[in-house]
Formats: C-alpha cells, sequence, structure tokens
C-alpha cells in the first residue's frame, strides 16, 4: 500500500467497533514471539504499524485491556467491549502517537503483507517464510527496513504536540 493509497476499514467481528486507516502504515511486522504467539493464540501477529492521528474511529469505542509484554512496559491492547476482539495495540515503549493494528481486523488484510518478519527466533518450526520479505532473529533498527518516507512521517509525528498526535480521532 503506497502513499496515497485507497482507505482501508476495519472493524471487530460483531462490527460495533470500526475504523480507517487515512495513509499506508509506516510498517507491517509479522511478530513471531512467544508472546504474541499466546496473546493471540496463533503462531504470529501481523501488525500495521501507524500514527494514531491517521487512524479515524468510525464505530463503537474501544475498551483499554492492559496486558504484561516482555519489555516489562506493559502493551495496551483496544478491544471491542462486545466481541472483546482486539484491533490494535499501544506499547508503552514507543507511545501513544503509534498503533500496531491488527491487519486481520481489515477488511482488505491482503493490502498489508508483511515487510518484516521480526523475533523469528521463536519461530514455530513447521512455518516457512517467505525468501523475498526480511527476517529477523529479534527485533531490528528501523532505518534498516523502514522506507524512507516512513521514517520521515515518523519524526514529523515525533514533533508533534500531544494534542496533535493524539489518535485515533472519531470520523
Amino acid at each position: 500500500m503506497g502513499s496515497g493509497a485507497a482507505v482501508l476499514n476495519g472493524h471487530c467481528t460483531c462490527r460495533a467497533c470500526a475504523y480507517r486507516l487515512l495513509d499506508a502504515p509506516l510498517v507491517v511486522h509479522a511478530c513471531h514471539c512467544r508472546w504474541c504467539q499466546r496473546e493471540t493464540g496463533s503462531a504470529f501477529v501481523l501488525n500495521a504499524v501507524i500514527e494514531a492521528r491517521r487512524v479515524e474511529l468510525t464505530a463503537g469505542s474501544p475498551v483499554l485491556t492492559t496486558v504484561p509484554s516482555e519489555s516489562g512496559r506493559g502493551q495496551d491492547i483496544h478491544r471491542c467491549p462486545d466481541c472483546h476482539v482486539a484491533l490494535w495495540s499501544v506499547y508503552r515503549g514507543l507511545g501513544p502517537r503509534f498503533l500496531f493494528v491488527r491487519a486481520g481486523t481489515l477488511e482488505t488484510p491482503e493490502a498489508c503483507p508483511p515487510d518484516v518478519h521480526i523475533y523469528t527466533g521463536s519461530k514455530l518450526s513447521w512455518i516457512h517464510l517467505p525468501e523475498d520479505v526480511p527476517v529477523q532473529e529479534e527485533y531490528y533498527r528501523r532505518s534498516d527496513i523502514w522506507p524512507e518516507a516512513a521514517l520521515a512521517r515518523r519524526l514529523a509525528t515525533l514533533a508533534l504536540s500531544d494534542a496533535d498526535a493524539a489518535g485515533p480521532r472519531r470520523a
């Protein structure tokens, strides 16, 4: 999904909560860490990282659930209050300016293929990774993976006031 790409819509299973991404994600992670495996009940999680201000809430009000994280800082998961599907997370180390949107909640999740597979040291042995996508045993240096435009958007968001960087916004 390149810059200027079509808006992506997403929602929980019951559709009580819905949102839209107003721009392309900065990066999409396929995270294979044990924490993500446990939290999702799956082999990995697919997170589309995007500025919170570029997400628009179009229905409902997700509720916050705080869970432990390997870093010790915790993770805030925003879920539908009715069906409890996780829509996005905020990692306290990065802060609320950036959301890790669960790509599986998008109406067209195929629009967000992974840019990188991370924490593959704990990848399940029967998962075979594509050869054309970077693979990291743990995390990575942003400048090695993110395109220049995404790095510039990140810096621009970090330079905003808290109020201007806040999100998601109500439609």
